[in-house]
């Protein structure tokens, strides 16, 4: 064993219990930087600290880091897998393999238990009895396909109340976008046909879809409904076009995915390609770029991004083909099967015929993708290094700004103020790092005042950054972030020369006068204005470093203006409830939790309203009179 270890480390590896669970790995400032599962706790970690032992050279280097050890016993695998996909997608440790970026994919939603379902695109799959296709990795191609879909399956996807009675419809009604079940142009069962037509077709039966749509014409030419078959006649034909797409790649009527990856053994990064094959043609495919990987050792790229996909995926078939053997491929069908309701999932490796020919190309495709995304980040990467090199020149910084933070004031007559701090790390956002601060605002006569906000915006920001940086025992802990900590190479405040008069005089209240460079942008001509320079600066234009500048702007107005929309928001629906008798903050509270939204609980009938928790029949009649 290795004879570096600290005594107390290897202490904890003479303890290690002969069970089941998940292994967790340390640095030194307590960041989690590897989760691992094993059938045996006891001889998987002590493996990796055995003399001698021949490690690949990210196992090397991870064993490297290792300064601590915690361990959760589990009572069986199965369950220690699905602990460690939900640790991992916590802390995001740097030596696993995962899913590249940490946003949520988009779905298709049909909200199948309304009575006249709508379709959205969401970003997160519940529990509510809707029905969900993904998830998929543009929100962009989900667009494009729901408008092709729409002219075949005219849908709904507005907010109004369906009663059939509304006096006239939409425009999409006259395009042939909505069927118009709120005039009563279709009924609740004629609407429910069509929704389910869709889901079907997004499921790939394509077949059954086209044959609905077809009788449906039948019977509309034979009642001498002209128009309408003629409508039906039209989305047939779209429907065609979208099949024509779709290649017919298995005689049998069978579903199932195909994962194949490819890695640039050069810079260790990897793409992974999915064909979905869905009543033996395919339907789609998505690309997926993973991090956090080396060489591809034992299957483990795969076996990765299976058990992180499927967590998510909306859809599991009951065959899923992949490039090779895993080491865990029986914990993992056995997880799968628990993902699809028990039914039966193999995973296997084609290796001669069609489907071995369909992984080939899915592997190839893989490679194209990967190939195509590394000119883009190289291009990338060029454009932001020359933009920071331009602002760097430009305001004489010593060194390129590799963390810029900008702030914004967004108010409304002096209501609702929000204060907006964006981070862009290497040029790029940081969006886990955007923070968003509640302002009173007021300068020293009580009136609104922007320089007042954004003072007590920068205020806050620095004397974070301070006492995260100094620990004081006499000081009530907060929660550890590990940002507050960080300060900027270059502090943007929206604003001018004013603006910046307030950021200087913060800065220095803190000290950090020569430790945070700072300028002030005004908007009219796109000037940065420096501490004790009288002539503003102007960056070149068309130049990568305004573009830059302009979008870390742009983006600090939009994430302001998106919070006080919604401050603004939940004011005025407080503001209606609050003017109902009977209805104080508890109640106003309570509704909101129980009804979800204000239309809803003008929609509630008195009884619903009186179930709701807090509420009184004379409450509940009170708020139905009002609203």
């Amino acid at each position: 064993m290795n004879t570096t270890l600290p005594p107390d480390f290897s202490q904890k590896l003479d303890t290690l219990p002969e069970r089941p669970g998940v292994y967790i790995y340390r640095a030194t400032d307590r960041k989690v930087i590897y989760i691992g599962k094993a059938v045996v706790l006891k001889n998987r970690v002590r493996s990796y600290f055995q003399a001698g032992a021949r490690h690949e050279p990210r196992t090397r280097r991870l064993v490297a880091e290792i300064a601590d050890l915690e361990w959760i016993v589990t009572d069986t695998e199965l369950e220690a897998l699905i602990l460690e996909n939900e640790l991992i997608k916590r802390h995001r440790p740097r030596f696993n393999v995962r899913l590249k970026d940490d946003k949520t994919y988009p779905y298709i939603k049909i909200h199948w238990q309304e009575d006249f379902p709508k379709i959205s695109i969401v970003r997160r799959m519940e529990r509510d009895g809707g029905r969900y296709f993904g998830p998929f990795t543009s929100g962009l191609a989900v667009r494009q396909t729901l408008d092709a879909l729409r002219r075949v399956f005219p849908y709904l996807d507005c907010t109004r109340e369906i009663t059939g009675h509304d006096p006239k419809p939409c425009l999409y009604y006259h395009i042939k976008r909505c069927a118009g079940p709120c005039i009563g142009a279709v009924d609740r069962a004629g609407y429910r046909q069509i929704i389910g037509g869709l889901a079907e077709f997004l499921e790939g039966d394509t077949d059954e879809a086209l044959a609905q749509l077809t009788s449906r014409m039948q019977a509309a030419a034979e009642q001498l409904q002209f128009e309408r078959a003629a409508m039906l006649r039209d989305q047939i034909h779209a429907a065609g076009q979208i099949v024509e797409r779709q290649k017919v790649v298995s005689g049998k009527q069978e579903d199932e995915d195909l994962v194949a990856f490819a890695q640039d053994a050069r810079t260790g990064e990897a793409c992974v390609q999915v064909f979905f094959v869905r009543r033996g043609k395919l339907i789609g495919r998505e690309s997926f770029v993973l991090e956090g990987v080396s060489e591809d050792a034992n299957g483990e790229l795969i076996a990765a991004f299976v058990k992180q996909f499927y967590d998510e995926a909306a859809y599991v078939p009951p065959s899923i083909l992949l490039q090779k053997d895993l080491d865990e491929a029986a914990i993992i069908e056995q997880w799968l099967r628990s993902k699809r309701g028990g039914e039966k999932v193999v995973l296997g490796v084609p290796t001669e015929g069609p489907k071995h020919d369909l992984m080939t190309l899915a592997a190839e495709n893989a490679a194209a993708t990967l190939t195509s995304l590394q000119a883009q980040w190289q291009a990338d990467t060029h454009r932001q290094t020359e933009a920071l090199a331009q602002i760097q020149e430009a305001l004489g910084l010593t060194a390129p700004p590799g963390r810029i933070e900008c702030f914004d004031i967004s108010t409304l007559q002096g209501t609702n103020t929000v204060g907006s701090m964006v981070v862009f790390g290497k040029g790029t956002p940081l969006k886990g790092d955007y923070r968003r601060f509640n302002v009173k605002g007021r300068g020293s006569q009580g009136e609104p005042d922007d320089f007042a906000s954004m003072h007590e915006v920068l205020k806050r920001r620095f004397r974070r950054a301070v006492e995260e940086a100094v620990p004081d025992p006499g000081r009530v802990a907060r929660k550890a972030d590990e940002s507050w900590r960080l300060l900027p190479d270059l502090l943007i405040v929206d604003g001018g020369k004013g603006q910046l008069g307030v950021a200087v005089e913060v800065l220095a209240e803190y000290g950090l006068t020569e430790v945070v460079p700072v300028a002030g942008l005004a908007k009219q001509h796109e000037e940065l204005f420096l501490p004790g320079r009288p002539d503003s600066i102007l960056l070149p234009p068309g130049s990568q470093g305004l573009f830059l500048v302009q979008r870390i702007r742009d983006e600090a107005h939009r994430f302001a203006i998106t919070a006080h929309r919604a401050k603004r928001s939940k004011t005025a629906i407080a503001s209606e409830l609050d003017a109902v008798p009977g209805i104080g903050p508890a109640r106003r509270k309570a509704l909101l939790k129980h009804f979800g939204s204000l239309e809803a609980i003008r929609q509630a009938t008195v009884a619903e309203l009186a179930a709701a928790p807090g509420m009184t029949q004379a409450a509940a009649q009170s708020v139905r009179e009002r609203l």
